[in-house]
């Protein structure tokens, strides 16, 4: 046993990949005097810090007008099951400057990496089978017709 791995906090391996931008619902347990029950908290990730002691993310939603943040450990047994909702589009990776939008103005535009996946798993070849793998296909409407 090394000493170094001794202190070292280990993060749920089922917790999806997390990044700055994205819409999530987030379930986590709370007490309440007896009893437990699961909360679920969705809203924008607008900070995500990772370090030795796990890291944590910031996700902000707006209720009846009023901003609520909420930072949750990443290395929290609390921590039941994050789901993400949608990848958003960002450039930045603190989004401090959603708090003083309003809730229009604050949305993002989606990330488009389904397409890509979609395209390069279905042309993806197995080497040991020789077949091509089975993917569900990102179909892209098409175009309206014009009218005359």
């Amino acid at each position: 046993m090394d000493i170094k791995n001794l202190g070292k906090t280990k993060i749920n391996p089922k917790l999806p990949k997390l990044a700055t931008g994205d819409n999530v619902r987030v379930s986590f347990k709370v007490k309440e005097a007896t009893r437990e029950r699961l909360q679920v908290f969705p809203g924008l990730i607008i900070k995500v810090v990772r370090n030795d002691a796990g890291g944590n993310f910031t996700v902000r939603r707006v209720t009846s007008g009023v901003g609520v943040e909420h930072t949750f450990p990443l290395a929290s047994p609390l921590l039941e099951k994050i789901e993400v909702v949608r990848h958003g589009k960002v450039r930045r990776s603190k989004l401090y400057y959603i708090r003083r939008l309003s809730t229009k103005e604050a949305r993002l535009k989606e990330r488009r990496e389904a397409i890509a996946e979609a395209k390069v798993s279905a042309t993806a070849v197995s080497s040991d089978t020789g077949s091509a793998e089975t993917a569900v296909a990102y179909s892209v409407p098409a175009e309206p017709a014009e009218t005359k």
